[in-house]
C-alpha cells in the first residue's frame, strides 16, 4: 500500500476540480437565466397577442355595427342573414325587456332587488350551457301540447266506448 501523496497535487487537483465546479455552475446559472427571461419574454409576447385579438374582435364587432347601422334594412346577399339575426335578437330583447318591465310591476320588485338576484355580467358565462339549457326548455315545452293532446284523445275515446 503506497501511501505517498503529493499535497501540492492534492491541493492542485481539488482546486480544478472547484474551479471546474464553480465554471458549470455559473454555466447552469446562466442558461438558468436565460431561459427565464425567454419565458418571461414569450409571456410578455402572449399578453400582447390576446391584447392584439381583443383589438381585433373589438373592431370585427363595431365593424358590424357600423354595416348594420348603414345597410342593416338592406344588407347586401352575403350580410342577410345575420343582419336578420341581429333584427331578430333585437326583437327578442325588447320582447323579454317588456316582460322584465311587467314582472316587475306585478312583483312590487325594485331594480336594486332584480340587480342583486340577477347580475347582469355575463362576462364569464357559459354561453354553450346555455343554449343548451334554452334548446332543452324549448323541447319540453313542445313536448308537452303533444302529451296533453294524447291524453285528451284518451279521455275521447273513453268517453265514445261508453
Amino acid at each position: 500500500m503506497n501511501i505517498n501523496i503529493d499535497f501540492d497535487d492534492l491541493k492542485e487537483r481539488a482546486l480544478d476540480l472547484a474551479q471546474s465546479g464553480v465554471a458549470k455552475a455559473l454555466e447552469l446559472t446562466d442558461t438558468g437565466v436565460a431561459k427565464a427571461k425567454e419565458l418571461a419574454e414569450i409571456s410578455k409576447l402572449k399578453v400582447l397577442n390576446l391584447r392584439e385579438q381583443d383589438a381585433i374582435r373589438r373592431a370585427y364587432m363595431d365593424l358590424g355595427r357600423l354595416y348594420y347601422a348603414e345597410r342593416g334594412s338592406a344588407p347586401e346577399a352575403a350580410y342577410s342573414d345575420l343582419c336578420d339575426k341581429i333584427t331578430r335578437s333585437k326583437a327578442q330583447i325588447q320582447v323579454n325587456e317588456q316582460r322584465i318591465a311587467d314582472l316587475k310591476t306585478s312583483g312590487n320588485l325594485t331594480d336594486e332587488e332584480v340587480e342583486q338576484a340577477c347580475p347582469t355580467d355575463f362576462e364569464d358565462a357559459d354561453w354553450e350551457f346555455v343554449d343548451q339549457t334554452l334548446a332543452h326548455e324549448a323541447s319540453v315545452a313542445q313536448e308537452e301540447p303533444v302529451q296533453e293532446e294524447a291524453t285528451a284523445e284518451v279521455s275521447e275515446e273513453k268517453t265514445d266506448a261508453e
